[in-house]
């Protein structure tokens, strides 16, 4: 796995061992990123259920102003860290070892707010209504950013009561499906 474009193309990314992460593949990767380049330039990125970091070092690597990194295994934390020192960015990245829910209570206690939110959760969690709902009620998303959720193509987002369906991409047994904030 590697770094794409941006500041730090090129620089190959650690992954851990075993069947601990399950990493966006690089083409999915590339597609994703083709699709949201141009909100990227100085936007704040959440990157839950971080696993390597891959997707918020990629947003740092193509111009974001800071990523905000979220999982509970503290081997995914070391090796998020040494990825963001590997890529020289380590600057603009802060990591949390954390559950997301953790996560989502202290971004709210610290008036967090982002512009783009990825979360790529296990494919066996059903997490993903309650997620995004977290979130909606916290004001974790401006009022103009999105939410990018990566999940099995076998499985729909219903839960859209504060959200509508802004596009979604099929990559065979992965889905892409971007949210946005209902507009009052």
């Amino acid at each position: 796995m590697r770094v794409i474009a941006g500041s730090a193309k090129g620089h190959k990314l650690k992954v851990p061992k075993g069947f601990e992460t399950r990493p966006t593949t690089d083409k999915i990767k590339e597609s994703l990123f083709n699709i949201i380049a141009p909100d990227l330039f100085d936007c704040s990125f959440l990157d839950l259920y971080s696993g390597t970091g891959a997707i918020g070092i990629e947003a740092l690597s193509r111009g974001a102003k800071k990523a905000v990194f979220i999982d509970k295994s503290p081997v995914c934390k070391k090796i998020i860290e040494e990825n963001l020192l590997h890529t020289k960015l380590n600057h603009l990245g802060i990591v949390y070892q954390c559950s997301v829910n953790a996560g989502l209570d202290l971004l709210k206690e610290r008036n967090e707010c982002f512009d783009i939110i990825f979360m790529d959760p296990p494919y066996a969690e059903d997490v993903i209504d309650e997620t995004i709902m977290k979130i909606a009620d916290y004001g974790l998303l401006n009022d103009s950013g999105y939410i990018i959720i990566e999940h099995a193509s076998e499985k729909s987002i219903s839960n859209l009561d504060k959200f509508q369906l802004w596009k979604e991409k099929n990559y065979k047994t992965t889905t892409m499906t971007f949210l946005r904030l209902l507009e009052d």
